[in-house]
């Protein structure tokens, strides 16, 4: 170890200029001995590309690299070649002859620096080369384009070299007022972190040539008055201003830049957490020490001051990880120290459990990460296992996740809480936190049905040679089974003596699983033992397949814009009748089926559903792998229902895909699901609230369809159906059909025939039994339907046709004049269904309203209901306006009308009773009026009356 005395400049005391070459000459000696160690590492190329770059920028010459024009910046303060560098130019071009620069005024570059890794314990074949070349603040814009052009070219033809450079202009004049158009290093956020990117500056550069730092000659105890001690070295000429130049002190450095940089290191984290676990800790350390942060930079200034030149000591990284020793020590943190410890291990990246390549003595880095390790007290195993990191599966890296996960969202909660205490929460901040929280979230959070992702960056493949996928039985649940995936090929006898993988209830999920975290790939051997499932060796593979092929990987990166969003699906994989065969009894029995009716959901003359089972897996906007079970008589109408419910209300619909490899009908069956699926999307894109109808076997399902409230009703049989179309609804209400949906029945000519602002009266008749059937689709397209005797048309349709009279002309009564809502008068529209029953109706044609004669007598009966205790009502009638109330005649009400009318007719006949009108104003106050609540009352009375006189 080199050691001199401790220097202590003191400016009352009077400086003297040997002791401040005393301390350039110090900084000067470790910048040489970094300079040597990034030299030995690099190929003899990327050597050449490092020593002549200096050179090249300090001259133009047509035939060098970087030339542009004669007029280009050139010229780097104080900067004379060696031999050795001359003749490397001459190498590249003879007639080359280097021309000092005396006569020709101040050099416009004043400074070269070295950034990065190079010349540290973690330089490595693929490090890049990040370059600052600080400039005159006096160039014009020309100027500036034209040295930004040179350095392009010089950059080009590094790569030539096999060096990937990337230099990056600063004015120092404007750097030091926190100005600049760039980034500053290939791996910088922006201008959010000023100071920290100049402590990182002061304590990693290494010195190429030109001006060194001021920032050199200033001791720790002045950095407070950084500005006015730079100007007595200046102005009393302890140095020369062509000597050095200034980009600033490091005294403060305000909290938000430890917002920005923790937030940046955090995003960077959730692919790379190894990376960037040590800069987070740094940040943290200095965040918790605000306001008096002694940074890096004053430490490694102060130690060269002190004459403490060991070049082990002062490298970069164990700088860096001393400090998070230190900080984690005192805190007895010991497990996020071995982490630490991991990824510093993992970053220099030295096989040290294993013997150097032969021939080759031990590079200084294995040396000191030799003598590292052994401090720490890790065992050879320990080592073997970080050394074999590329070789991890899956149980290291899902240990291994864990620790990473815990300390990202440690860091989160930390930073979050530092912005808040600190109050540098701006809004800009608190939204950035607010999606990297999202990022976080999405990244690592569980919840139930989310596929878990393990490998953020932890190991490069965890590809399996080969795996064991078993069905068994549950250990928790009688009668209910589980997946599970062993690592090796292995027989009914022996994988019970072996701990699984992975553990799932559904095989979707395990599958879906091993696909997001890669443990299957193409070259592996998937071998398997099905238990009472009928999974297939083709179903498995082609299963894995359209996982492959629908979900691709890696997923495309999530846009900022997505993460200000709620996630939304935006690819979805439906998978049918995954290891279920939904014939089952016939492929056992050998027997294939054939049947004219092959709709998938009412198969053969007994209508088998044969949609049994869908595993929903869907990719969302913020690249969250899920999976969904449905099962059950409902299985498709919920998964779909439920799908529909997460679509956005705005945006584009996501790419659905079906697929479905059971052993029967398999493609058909895929074919139906997708049909389906693509008519309720056609119905929900619209936008407008309406209403599909499903049939399933013998059962119907009716979907209301709203944005973002999809609402599912199962209905077991026909009555069932017609109850739930009969109820009112608010607005009207299309509804569609499913192609399949009332096959041979009247509805299927019927219901899809609603139309706004309109009473549609349908009616088919039966004479072979004197009968016919009146169905109503009212306003809003609810349905009345009701089962009459039938003497001819007029006596059919005239009872009903003024009975809508007088509800229409009550409705029109109750609307103001100027009718300023625009309702409209409602249409009576008739239709016919042919041919008559019983033959299959194939049509329906538009009938003209009955028209019955002037002189035709009819009798006028009333109704009027209203409300009376509970769910009772109270009900008057007028015959002729005769009143017959229940205050008179009781519970004999309708006996006694019934008796009335019938003395009225001649002859006495008993045709059936009607009600002309209806009032339910008391009934409905408060309510939308709707001409299905009057149809309802209306068969309700008549039933009575009916009936009653069918007694008299």
């Amino acid at each position: 170890m080199t050691r001199n005395h401790e220097i202590r400049p003191d400016l009352d005391d009077g400086i003297d200029r040997k002791v401040l070459a005393q301390l350039r000459a110090r900084f000067l000696k470790i910048n040489q001995g970094r300079l040597q160690r990034a030299m030995e590492a690099l190929s003899t190329r990327q050597q050449l590309v490092l020593k002549l770059l200096p050179l090249l920028l300090h001259v133009n010459h047509p035939l060098l690299p970087g030339y542009v024009s004669a007029s280009t910046p050139a010229g780097l303060s104080g900067f004379e070649p060696d031999d050795d560098s001359l003749a490397e130019v001459q190498r590249l071009t003879r007639s080359f002859v280097y021309k000092p620069r005396r006569g020709q005024g101040a050099a416009p570059l004043h400074g070269l620096f070295l950034m990065g890794s190079l010349g540290t314990v973690a330089q490595a074949e693929q490090s890049d080369m990040d370059l600052w070349l600080c400039h005159a603040p006096t160039l014009t814009a020309q100027e500036l384009q034209d040295l930004r052009k040179k350095c392009d070219l010089l950059e080009s033809w590094a790569a030539t070299q096999g060096a990937e450079v990337h230099v990056f202009l600063v004015d120092p004049q404007r750097f030091t007022q926190g100005a600049r158009e760039a980034q500053l290093t290939s791996d910088d956020c922006g201008t959010t972190q000023h100071y920290l990117l100049l402590d990182e500056f002061y304590r990693t550069a290494i010195w190429l040539g030109g001006r060194t730092p001021i920032w050199w000659l200033v001791p720790v105890y002045e950095e407070n008055r950084y500005h006015d001690y730079c100007r007595t070295l200046l102005s009393k000429r302890f140095v020369r201003e062509d000597d050095v130049l200034d980009l600033g002190h490091l005294a403060q450095i305000p909290p938000q830049e430890f917002v920005g940089a923790g937030m940046w290191q955090l995003y960077k984290g959730i692919e790379s957490p190894y990376k960037s676990a040590l800069k987070l800790l740094l940040t943290e350390v200095y965040a918790s020490e605000h306001p008096q942060v002694e940074c890096l930079a004053l430490r490694f200034k102060q130690t060269v001051f002190e004459g403490r030149l060991d070049l082990d000591e002062l490298d970069p990284y164990i700088v860096v990880y001393r400090r998070l020793e230190e900080y984690l020590g005192n805190r007895g943190d010991r497990e996020r120290l071995e982490l630490v410890r991991r990824c510093l291990y993992l970053k220099v990246n030295k096989k040290i459990s294993r013997p150097p390549a032969r021939g080759r003595s031990k590079s200084w880095q294995r040396l000191l990460l030799e003598r590292l390790t052994a401090e720490w007290g890790w065992e050879t195993r320990q080592l073997a296992v970080l050394d074999s990191r590329s070789q991890w599966k899956v149980r290291q890296v899902a240990a291994e996740r864990r620790v990473l996960v815990n300390e990202l969202t440690y860091s989160y909660r930390f930073l979050t809480q530092f912005a808040r205490s600190a109050q540098v929460g701006s809004s800009l901040n608190n939204r950035d936190l607010n999606v990297l929280g999202r990022r976080l979230y999405a990244a690592f959070e569980r919840k139930a049905g989310k596929v878990e992702f393990i490998n953020p960056g932890i190991a490069p493949d965890l590809a399996e040679d080969t795996l064991t996928l078993v069905q068994q039985p549950s250990s928790e649940t009688p009668n209910e089974y589980q997946w599970a995936l062993f690592s090796g090929n292995l027989s009914a006898q022996e994988w019970p003596d072996f701990a699984p993988i992975k553990r799932t209830r559904e095989l979707i999920e395990l599958l879906a699983w091993c696909h997001r975290n890669g443990v299957i790939d193409a070259s592996t051997r998937l071998s398997q033992h099905p238990g009472s499932s009928d999974l297939t060796d083709f179903e498995l593979s082609n299963l894995i397949g359209s996982l492959q092929q629908c979900f691709p990987l890696p997923p495309p990166p999530v846009e900022e814009a997505a993460l200000l969003r709620a996630s939304v699906p935006s690819r979805v994989l439906l998978l049918v009748n995954v290891g279920v065969d939904p014939l089952k009894q016939h492929s056992q029995m050998n027997v294939h089926m054939t049947t004219g009716r092959t709709d998938a959901l009412g198969y053969s003359g007994v209508r088998e559903n044969l949609v049994l089972t869908l595993d929903q897996v869907s990719l969302n906007s913020w690249n969250e792998l899920q999976v969904a079970r449905y099962d059950g008589e409902d299985a498709l109408l919920d998964c779909l229902s439920d799908l529909l419910n997460s679509l956005p209300l705005d945006g584009p619909v996501p790419e659905v895909q079906v697929r479905c490899y059971c052993r029967n009908r398999a493609v058909a069956i895929a074919t139906r699901v997708e049909e389906l699926l693509r008519d309720l999307l056609g119905s929900y894109a619209s936008g407008q609230p309406s209403r599909y109808l499903v049939q399933v076997r013998q059962h119907y399902h009716v979907l209301q369809l709203a944005p973002g409230q999809v609402r599912h009703t199962a209905l077991g049989d026909l009555p069932a159906l017609l109850d739930h179309l009969g109820a009112e609804q608010e607005l009207y209400s299309p509804l569609n059909l499913d192609r399949y949906a009332l096959e041979g029945n009247d509805l299927a000519l019927i219901l899809p025939m609603g139309k706004p602002q309109s009473i549609q009266v349908f009616y088919r008749l039966n004479e072979q039994n004197n009968e016919a059937e009146l169905t109503v689709l009212d306003e809003h397209n609810a349905l009345w339907r009701r089962r009459l005797p039938y003497r001819d048309e007029q006596s059919l349709l005239t009872p009903l046709q003024r009975f809508l009279q007088s509800l229409l002309y009550r409705r029109n009564a109750q609307l103001p004049l100027d009718n300023p809502a625009g309702d409209v008068p409602l249409d009576v529209l008739y239709h016919q269904l042919l041919p008559d029953a019983p033959l299959r109706a194939q049509s329906v044609e538009r009938r003209p309203p009955p028209q019955a004669p002037l002189s035709h007598p009819f009798y006028d009966v009333q109704a009027i209901v209203e409300p009376g205790d509970g769910r009772q009502r109270h009900v008057t009638l007028y015959c002729n306006h005769r009143e017959f109330s229940e205050l008179e005649y009781g519970r004999d009400l309708y006996r006694a009308v019934a008796q009335h009318i019938l003395a009225q007719r001649s002859g006495g006949e008993r045709y059936p009773f009607y009600i002309t009108d209806l009032d339910l104003s008391a009934v409905l106050a408060g309510q939308q009026a709707q001409t299905v609540h009057y149809l309802r009352y209306k068969s309700e009375l008549e039933d009575a009356l009916n009936t009653a006189l069918q007694q008299v």
